[in-house]
């Protein structure tokens, strides 16, 4: 049992510090959108093309043979395509231009945190499936906790401006379906998740690339620059995803899913250091609430999953 729990402890290890890079990722990303002279659509094809060449580099030294193996279903094709263009592509937008519109990296975590509930709501609305006593109390309190959050305390306006939070929210609902789009995919084990990242994440920078080339309008290369973009690349994309495929090996998914809530916490902290940006009490209990709702959806629902299997098994 000693021995077990030490196993779970070490996936919770894992997975904190990858949700942690995120935090870091993101205020990085706030660092360059509000103070770097750099045309945001180079940028993102520039960020995007790079990662998924990366992750297909390594996807070619880890799996081999399995790396073109999404191409023999035109379903595949088709989902895969769905996943990089309305999940990858859009969230990576969404989330810039949150932070850009007078945004910080800490309100945008925070609506980009709120992915699960627009997952459940999405259940609702296309599946007809009336949603849960625990999913009704979590989308209040994580809703009562983004009020508090972006106000801080002042209701009478937002911390933020109103464009950066509808971006904000896109962000949030873009990466319900970066989470959802690709489950179909990866159900066969001859597509690894790594693999099918590192192919939705070219075919991401392929069409942003179609838009903004990353040879025209570069700007000036800097060490700053570089160190910014190398940062956002690993930090953000491929080491943090490498290392939640690692914890995978020790925890559950529904306890690694838990250690999310170390990404806006880590955003949060890193803003007041690096931004000097003030945060009250009421800001926390905001995030506070925001982390417990969705803790509380994650769990409720995996509670109700299982005692359902649990009565099919029995019957």
């Amino acid at each position: 049992m000693a021995k077990k729990s030490s196993k779970v402890a070490r996936g919770i290890v894992i997975a904190a510090a990858a949700s942690m890079m995120w935090g870091i990722s993101g205020t990085c990303l706030q660092f360059i959108s509000q103070n770097q002279n750099i045309p945001e659509n180079w940028f993102l094809s520039a960020r995007t093309l790079g990662a998924g060449l990366i992750l297909l580099l390594i996807s070619l030294i880890m799996y081999r043979g399995k790396v073109f193996h999404v191409f023999k279903s035109w379903k595949n094709i088709g989902w895969l395509f769905a996943y990089a263009i309305l999940g990858l592509m859009a969230n990576l937008f969404t989330f810039y231009k949150s932070i850009q519109f007078g945004g910080n990296a800490e309100a945008a975590t925070i609506l980009q945190y709120l992915s699960p509930l627009f997952i459940v709501l999405g259940t609702v609305i296309f599946r007809r499936q009336m949603p849960y006593k625990s999913d009704v109390f979590a989308f209040i309190i994580a809703l009562v906790g983004v009020f508090l959050a972006l106000t801080k305390g002042d209701f009478s306006q937002l911390s933020i401006s109103t464009s950066s939070l509808m971006w904000g929210l896109g962000s949030g609902l873009t990466a319900a379906f970066y989470v959802v789009l690709p489950r179909n995919i990866v159900k066969d084990p001859d597509n690894p998740p790594l693999v099918v990242l590192g192919w939705g994440t070219l075919i991401a920078g392929f069409f942003f690339n179609l838009h903004q080339p990353v040879w025209v309008g570069t700007p000036k290369i800097t060490g700053t620059l570089i160190a910014s973009m190398l940062t956002v690349i690993f930090l953000g994309t491929i080491i943090p995803f490498g290392l939640l495929l690692y914890a995978t090996h020790y925890a559950p998914s529904d306890v690694i899913s838990i250690m999310d809530a170390v990404q806006p916490i880590t955003t949060s902290i890193l803003s007041i250091i690096f931004f000097k940006m003030g945060m009250n009490w009421v800001e926390i209990v905001g995030i506070v609430l925001v982390i417990i709702g969705v803790y509380i959806l994650q769990r409720g629902r995996k509670n109700i999953e299982n005692s359902e299997e649990n009565f099919r098994a029995d019957v």
